[in-house]
């Protein structure tokens, strides 16, 4: 299992709303441990918390996969209680994933927290990107769900980076968890309805460098 050499601050995005500055971060993932059979917890979700708490942004917006755990077993619901509380009460939404079965009674407690299926702010949309798109237009779509990721190949070797994936007005955010890989976007793409028949996507490094124009199909 590779660690991502990106910080918090790459791997997220920040936006200007009329929310006011709005921090936005996909497939957190937390409590993987419990379900990959570690012995040892990373705890990164603390780092996490404080990059956000030191960012004190006016709204955060995750897109998703809060947890990695289908269930909400007690351990998982007290670690995602520790986390939420350690965010100083800043406004948050969360865009429920695939991975988000009952988030609701984890998240209860806090107020300032709010679990919706999808998020429209100004003219864009929010979402995990596991299901249809709501009805709308929309100048922007912000997603995470397929962990978007390139792999460089130079003579037998193989090294596999994180990326921002764009294509038209959609902007794919890689996972902010360090401690999980991305998937090759030809094998993710299939895994959001609305963007199966992509035949070209537009790849960035988390630092921002232009990679290129990729070919997802033919």
């Amino acid at each position: 299992m590779g660690v991502s050499p990106f910080s918090f601050n790459d791997l997220s995005l920040e936006l200007q709303t009329s929310r006011g500055r709005t921090l936005v971060l996909a497939d957190l993932h937390i409590g993987f441990e419990l379900s990959r059979g570690l012995r040892i917890r990373t705890r990164f979700e603390h780092a996490l918390a404080r990059f956000i708490a030191e960012e004190d942004p006016d709204l955060l917006i995750i897109l998703g996969d809060v947890k990695e755990p289908l269930g909400l077993p007690f351990g998982l619901k007290k670690i995602l209680m520790e986390f939420f509380s350690e965010l100083k009460g800043i406004p948050t939404v969360i865009t429920k994933g695939n991975h988000d079965g009952r988030i609701e009674e984890a998240v209860k407690p806090f107020r300032n927290v709010e679990v919706v299926q999808y998020f429209v702010l100004d003219d864009m949309l929010f979402l995990h990107g596991h299901t249809q798109l709501p009805k709308g237009k929309f100048a922007e779509i912000y997603l995470g769900h397929i962990h978007p990721a390139y792999v460089f190949k130079a003579g037998g070797a193989k090294r596999k980076v994180k990326v921002f994936a764009r294509t038209g007005s959609y902007l794919i955010l890689p996972t902010v968890n360090p401690y999980i890989d991305g998937f090759p976007l030809e094998e993710g793409l299939k895994m959001v309805p609305f963007l199966r028949d992509v035949e070209y996507i537009d790849i960035f490094l988390p630092e921002g460098v232009y990679l290129g124009k990729i070919r997802m199909k033919g």
